[in-house]
C-alpha cells in the first residue's frame, strides 16, 4: 500500500490560525504592521459584508474533516473492525498502552487542540454576527449565529463524550490573557452544550434545510443524543464506580459524570428530547407494520447507506439524514490522493480491486447478524451445525448490505483481474485445484493482486461503498456518498433505549420493530433485561461504521465483554466432493466444493486487551503542560 501523511491535520491548524488572526486584537504599533497583507481581510472587514461572514462561518464547518470516512476509522477502536495496516498507532490504543505522553491514533475529528481551534472559530462568529452591519438579503445573520451555536455545540460534545468534562471558553483570548483555565464539572459541560443547542434550535427555526448544514431538526436530535449519554451508567458516578476500580479511586468524579441527582429525570429528560424529533418528521420507511421481504430489506439497507449519494437506489433515503458531511467546499477540500471521504472504497474495498483492505469486519460482528428462521430469527451459533455448516446464508437482511464475505456477488473485476475472476464473487478462502493443492482466493493475503492489501480477518466492508458498477474504486475513480453525523434512526434507538429504562417496553418495542421492519426482520417481543439485550444488538447492527460503536459499549460499560474478546477471523478451504472437478477459474460453488469454516483468533497486527482507564481518552502531556490547570483522566495521571 502507498502511504501518504495526511494532510488534513495541517489544513485545520491553517485555518484555525487565519480565523485568530482575523479575531485578535493586536495592541502593538509598528509600521510593518500597519501594511496590510495582499489577500487578507481585515476582522472588522469580515461582519461588514455578507458573504464574508458567510465564508467564516462555513470555515467552522473544516473542523467536521472527513467525518467518520478517515483513511483509519473509529470502527478499528471497537469489536466491529480491525485496520489492516501496521504502523498507525492503532495498536498503541487496542493494546491499552496509551498515556498522554504516548497518543494512540486520533482523529482530528475530536482531538482536544483541533476541538478548541474549532470552538474559537465558532466564539468568534457569535461574538460578532449580532453586531455586523451586512444587509444582504441572501443571507441571514440568524441562521450563520444559528449555525455557530450548533458547531460550538457539536465540537464540545466531541470533547465531552471523549475525555469528559472540559474548561467552558466563551470569550475571546488575546495575547494578555491568561490561559490557566481549569476543567468545568460534566454536569456544567451537559447543561452548557444544552443551552447552546436550544439556543441553536430558535435561530435555525423556520430557516431552509440546506444539505450539509446545520438545522434545527439536527440541534434537537444532537441535544437528545447528548442527554441519552448524560443518563448512561458511565455518567452516574455511583453505578460507575461500582463496575471500575480506576473510576472509583478517581478523585475529581464531577469532572466525568454526575455525582448527585435524579437519574430517573435524566432518562426522562433523554426520551422527551427524543420524542421531538421524532414528532417533527419522519424517517425512511418507517411507517411499516410487517417486515418487507428480505430483498427489500437489503435495498432498503444499502439505499440508506449511500444516503441519497451518487447513484443511490432510492433517494428518499437522503431525508433520514438530519445532519451530513457533504461533498462540497462547505467541508475540506479533497483532493486525489484517496485518504478519506470521496475515496472510501478504495480505502476499505477487497485488494482484488486494487483496494487497500483499511477497516475490516471482525468475526464478532459477523457472528451477531440474527439468524432468519422460517417467520422468526434467531442468534447465530457455531454449535448449531446447520449454522456453521453454511454461516452466510439466511442471516439478517442488513448483513448482505454491510459485509463482503466469500462468494459473496460484487462489482465486475478491474480488466487484469478479470482473468482470475470472471463472476464477480469476492474470494477470502482457499480452493481445492484438484491436483492436491490449493488456490488462493484472489482477496487474500496471499492473493497474486496486491497481497500486502489483503484482509487479515477474510471479510470486507460493503456498506458505504457505492454498488453502482460505474462507480471504480481506484486510486483515480471515487464516490459521493455523504458521511451521517446524525440520522433520524439513531435518535429512534435513542428513543428506544431511553424508554425501556423507564420500564415503558411496549411502546420501545413498538418503535424498534419499525426499524426492523424495514431491515425485513421479524418483530421483537422480550420484555425487561431481555428487551435490553435485543435492543443493544439493534443499535450495533443498524449503526454499524457510524462511530456509535465506541460510545456505547463505554457508557453501557461493558467494553470487556465487547474489545475484550480481542479480534476473531475466519479460515475458509474449499474441498471437491467425490467426483467433482473444479472450476477453472475458480468459482464459489457448494454443489461442487465443500466448505469449512474456522474461527480463529487473529493476533497478525495486535493484541487487544482492555484496561480500565480506556473508558476515556487521555489528555495529552502537552495540553496539561501548558494549562496547568487541567486535572488529567482516571487512570492516566
Amino acid at each position: 500500500m502507498v502511504f501518504k501523511k495526511n494532510e488534513l491535520h495541517m489544513r485545520k491548524k491553517i485555518i484555525a490560525y487565519v480565523m485568530l488572526l482575523a479575531a485578535l486584537p493586536l495592541s502593538c504599533n509598528t509600521d510593518f504592521l500597519e501594511t496590510e497583507p495582499v489577500g487578507l481581510v481585515p476582522a472588522e472587514t469580515t461582519w461588514t459584508d455578507g458573504p464574508l461572514s458567510e465564508a467564516f462561518v462555513f470555515g467552522i464547518y473544516s473542523f467536521l474533516g472527513y467525518g467518520g470516512f478517515e483513511e483509519q476509522m473509529l470502527a478499528s477502536y471497537t469489536d466491529e473492525a480491525m485496520f489492516t495496516h501496521a504502523g498507525r498507532s492503532i495498536n498503541t490504543f487496542t493494546e491499552g498502552t496509551e498515556s498522554p505522553s504516548n497518543l494512540a491514533w486520533t482523529s482530528a475529528t475530536y482531538e482536544w487542540d483541533d476541538m478548541f481551534n474549532a470552538i474559537r472559530a465558532a466564539n468568534t462568529a457569535i461574538a460578532n454576527l449580532p453586531n455586523s452591519t451586512f444587509e444582504d438579503p441572501s443571507i441571514s445573520k440568524d441562521m450563520l449565529l444559528g449555525e455557530a451555536y450548533f458547531l460550538r455545540a457539536y465540537y464540545y460534545h466531541q470533547l465531552l463524550r471523549y475525555y469528559g468534562g472540559f474548561p467552558i471558553i466563551t470569550q475571546l483570548y488575546d495575547i494578555d490573557s491568561d490561559y490557566q483555565t481549569p476543567r468545568n464539572t460534566f454536569a456544567e459541560c451537559v447543561e452548557f452544550i444544552v443551552t447552546d443547542l436550544d439556543e441553536a434550535a430558535l435561530l435555525l427555526d423556520g430557516k431552509p434545510f440546506i444539505r450539509g448544514r446545520a438545522n434545527k431538526l439536527a440541534a434537537q436530535a444532537l441535544k437528545a443524543r447528548v442527554l441519552l449519554y448524560a443518563a448512561s451508567d458511565l455518567r452516574d458516578m455511583t453505578t460507575a464506580a461500582a463496575n471500575s476500580p480506576t473510576l472509583a479511586a478517581y478523585g475529581n468524579k464531577d469532572l466525568i459524570g454526575y455525582t448527585s441527582g435524579d437519574r430517573t429525570a435524566r432518562w426522562e429528560a433523554a426520551r422527551d428530547a427524543a420524542k421531538v424529533v421524532l414528532d417533527a418528521t419522519t424517517g425512511y420507511k418507517l411507517n411499516l407494520d410487517a417486515p418487507v421481504s428480505p430483498e427489500e430489506g437489503t435495498e432498503n439497507y444499502v439505499a440508506l447507506s449511500m444516503g441519497g449519494g451518487s447513484n443511490a437506489a432510492d433517494k428518499a433515503a437522503a431525508g433520514e439524514l438530519l445532519f451530513e458531511r457533504t461533498h462540497t467546499p462547505l467541508y475540506t477540500v479533497e483532493n486525489d490522493w484517496p485518504l478519506g471521504g470521496i475515496h472510501f472504497g478504495i480505502n476499505n474495498g477487497p485488494n482484488g480491486y486494487h483496494n487497500w483492505a483499511g477497516n475490516t469486519p471482525i468475526q464478532q460482528l459477523v457472528d451477531d447478524y440474527e439468524v432468519m428462521d422460517g417467520s422468526d430469527s434467531e442468534p447465530f451459533d457455531w454449535n448449531d451445525p446447520d449454522h456453521a455448516s453454511a454461516p452466510y446464508d439466511n442471516r439478517d437482511p442488513r448483513f448482505y448490505a454491510t459485509i463482503l464475505y466469500d462468494g459473496a456477488d460484487w462489482k465486475p473485476r478491474p480488466s487484469d483481474v478479470a482473468g482470475i475472476d470472471p463472476v464477480n464473487q469476492i474470494q477470502t478462502g482457499y480452493y481445492d485445484n484438484g491436483a492436491g493443492g490449493m488456490i488462493n482466493g484472489v482477496d487474500t493475503r496471499e492473493s497474486a493482486i496486491e497481497n500486502w492489501n489483503g484482509s487479515r480477518t477474510h471479510y470486507y466492508t460493503r456498506k458505504f461503498i457505492d454498488p453502482d458498477p460505474a462507480v471504480v474504486e481506484n486510486q483515480s475513480g471515487f464516490q459521493v456518498v455523504p458521511w451521517p453525523f446524525i440520522r433520524y434512526t439513531e435518535v429512534v434507538l435513542n428513543y428506544v433505549e431511553a424508554l425501556i429504562e423507564l420500564g415503558e417496553d411496549e411502546e420501545a418495542r413498538t418503535w424498534l420493530n419499525k426499524i426492523r421492519f424495514r431491515a425485513g426482520m421479524p418483530a421483537i417481543t422480550e420484555s425487561g433485561d431481555a428487551l435490553m439485550e435485543r435492543y443493544r444488538n439493534e443499535r450495533r447492527i443498524e449503526l454499524v461504521y457510524e462511530e456509535h460503536r465506541y460510545h456505547d459499549v463505554r457508557r453501557w460499560m461493558i467494553p470487556a465483554e465487547t474489545v475484550g474478546r480481542g479480534v476473531k477471523s475466519i479460515h475458509i478451504e474449499a474441498t471437491l466432493k467425490g467426483g467433482q472437478t473444479p472450476h477453472v477459474p475458480y468459482r464459489y460453488d457448494p454443489a461442487k466444493y465443500t466448505y469449512e469454516y474456522t474461527v480463529e483468533d487473529n493476533t497478525s497486527n495486535e493484541v487487544r486487551t482492555w484496561v480500565d482507564k480506556m473508558y476515556f481518552r487521555p489528555i495529552p502531556r502537552n495540553e496539561v503542560n501548558i494549562n496547568t490547570a487541567l486535572v488529567q483522566n482516571p487512570g492516566y495521571e
